[in-house]
């Protein structure tokens, strides 16, 4: 049993799904970035909670 060839249509298409799931890939990754430097640094905390915990 062989298959057909691939049209170009989809090879095109499976190149910017590629291109696409990079860029994703790329933003998720700044964004959890900053996420956890946020909260390593505390800079999600209000300026008294560490006042009153003191």
């Amino acid at each position: 049993m062989s298959f057909r060839e691939e049209h170009e249509l989809h090879k095109r298409r499976f190149g910017r799904n590629l291109g696409l799931a990079l860029v994703l890939a790329g933003f998720i990754v700044i964004v959890f970035g900053l996420t956890v430097v946020k909260v390593t640094r505390g800079d999600g905390e209000p300026e008294n909670a560490t006042a009153v915990q003191n």
